[in-house]
């Protein structure tokens, strides 16, 4: 579990990343949670836009990703998410 200093710090990160990932009509599906997983091992923060079509809300989408994959919901605003996991290899981000 991290602070609320330690997610205000995230959230300041996040703010100049695109997303890299989109959820769509086919919802979150293993092979895409897969790939959240190795994007969340390799940059330890990454955005994720959540469609129109898609039958989710960003906060709904994050909660499914979080449970799945044991990484922290940072932010969920729009349609759009943060997510953050510290990386097992190697950490990049040095949270205050």
């Amino acid at each position: 579990m991290i602070t609320s200093k330690q997610r205000s710090y995230l959230r300041s990160i996040a703010n100049t990343i695109q997303p890299i990932f989109q959820v769509g009509k086919g919802g979150i599906e293993e092979n895409f949670l897969k790939q959240i997983d190795g994007a969340l091992e390799a940059r330890e923060i990454i955005k994720v836009a959540v469609l129109n079509n898609s039958g989710l809300t960003a906060r709904e989408a994050s909660d499914i990703i979080c449970e799945e994959l044991q990484c922290e919901g940072i932010q969920a605003i729009g349609n759009k998410l943060v997510l953050y996991r510290r990386s097992k290899k190697k950490p990049k981000i040095e949270l205050p």
